[in-house]
């Protein structure tokens, strides 16, 4: 009788052991999913994001608020110079930055050779020829000034503008990075002046026209009533992105810190800031 309960007791207790050992291996399985399926972040990570002053702030704010819905902390980084956000980039100052388009990056590696590629797009914002005097194309006349930005990928897309319009004719062949020495014909005879692109709108009272980067033209207090013609933007290669160290391209923080900024929370900031000058591109 005693054998027989300490063989009953043994096996109870094995029995016991066997549902213990299942349930934890469930509960190690579970967890494992479950670990897999959320997105993994160092606690104490902060991602610096490179962003320009101005406007972009308000709809950066949204962002950091979609972040720390996803368990994400982002901090923008606000700079005043173009060049400054992907030199910083590169030399890990900040993880990410979110101010340009592909045919400025482009330029930019070229010069200093980063290792900078595109994690998701953003915004655009459709450059236009813009004056106080005239009020069309037409009306432009023979040597008027014109202003275009004097960076490389502007000023060529400025001149892609003019010549869209008839104003001036592009030697064949030439690409995005046009500049004044590539203008095969200009038979108003306009006089062509290279400003600074956040110069070239608010010079606007000393000028017949200027193209003007519509986000520099909102800060001119130019509006949509002082625009004679506007690039397309059907296939435009000038949309903006958040760009990411390659080394970076595949870490999981930066898919979610491109869907933050990719949904209709931050849309409507977006829309809400830039008036209708600029247009989600994603």
């Amino acid at each position: 009788m005693t054998e027989k309960l300490s063989r009953g007791f043994v096996a109870l207790r094995l029995s016991r052991r066997a549902g213990l050992a299942a349930i934890l291996a469930s509960a190690v399985a579970l967890f494992g999913l479950t670990a897999t399926a959320m997105p993994s972040f160092a606690a104490d990570k902060t991602i610096k994001v490179g962003i320009m002053s101005g406007e972009d702030e308000d709809v950066w704010r949204v962002v950091v608020a979609e972040a720390a819905k996803k368990g994400l902390k982002v901090e923008p980084v606000v700079f005043n110079d173009y060049t400054q956000p992907n030199e910083a980039l590169e030399r890990g100052e900040i993880d990410a930055n979110a101010f340009q388009h592909k045919p400025y990056l482009d330029n930019q590696i070229k010069q200093h050779g980063y290792h900078i590629v595109i994690a998701g797009y953003t915004g655009i914002w459709p450059i236009g020829l813009y004056t106080k005097k005239y009020k069309t194309v037409a009306e432009l006349p023979k040597g008027a000034a014109i202003g275009v930005p004097n960076d490389p990928s502007n000023e060529g897309r400025a001149l892609l503008v003019l010549q869209h319009e008839g104003i001036i004719k592009l030697k064949d062949g030439t690409g995005i990075l046009a500049t004044t020495a590539d203008i095969a014909e200009n038979p108003k005879n306009v006089d062509i002046k290279e400003l600074d692109a956040g110069i070239v709108g608010r010079s606007i009272d000393d000028l017949d026209a200027a193209v003007v980067n519509t986000d520099w033209a909102l800060k001119a207090g130019l509006s949509a009533n002082d625009r004679i013609a506007q690039e397309q933007t059907k296939d435009n290669p000038y949309r903006n992105f958040i760009a990411v160290k390659q080394s970076d391209e595949n870490a999981p923080w930066v898919k979610t810190l491109v869907a933050a900024y990719q949904n209709d929370t931050v849309k409507a900031e977006f829309d809400k800031v830039y008036k209708g000058t600029g247009q989600s591109a994603y």
